[in-house]
């Protein structure tokens, strides 16, 4: 009932809208940071793997495997990765378009920063984009999905109806 009613109440879709461009503000004024300050994301992956020993390790110790064994070396693509993916994450969440796949990418580099130790504003953004995926389309209905999905869902039926005449006009 709940799930309904965040997924088709109009009002909530003006709630989600000032979620939404909220967590898009803070992912791109982030991720504009990263691109101008000319972000290096060696330190912070040194740092986490450092913060998996000891009595109480803040990371895990398979993420710091991971960290050490394949972030690590490949830290140029991790940094491009990072700074891009949240300035484009911003700009997809401010406008609105494709909402439901930069709010599942914006809470996979949330819990990423959160298994490597930062707490900082991830656990809120993790929270409020829940509610984003939970409201699916909702979410981006007071945005450009409200142009966007109709289209492709349009032009998807239509090439699926063109392959139904295609098959029947071979079967005759």
């Amino acid at each position: 009932m709940f799930l309904e009613f965040l997924r088709s109440n109009r009002y909530v879709a003006g709630f989600l809208a000032i979620i939404r461009i909220y967590l898009g503000y803070t992912w791109l004024t982030s991720g504009w940071g990263k691109i101008t300050g000319g972000f290096d994301a060696s330190g912070y992956l040194q740092g986490a793997v450092a913060k998996a020993s000891g009595d109480h390790p803040a990371v895990q110790s398979w993420w710091a495997a991971f960290l050490e064994n394949v972030a690590i070396p490949g830290a140029n693509v991790f940094s491009f990765l990072v700074m891009w993916g949240e300035f484009l994450v911003g700009i997809a969440l401010i406008l609105g378009i494709f909402t439901n796949f930069a709010a599942l990418m914006g809470i996979v580099m949330n819990f990423a920063f959160v298994f490597s130790g930062t707490v900082s504003s991830n656990p809120q953004m993790i929270l409020l984009t829940a509610f984003l995926l939970a409201a699916g389309l909702n979410a981006g209905r007071l945005g450009l999905d409200r142009y966007v999905i109709p289209f492709i869902r349009q032009k998807i039926a239509d090439k699926r109806r063109n392959q139904m005449k295609q098959v029947v006009a071979e079967t005759h």
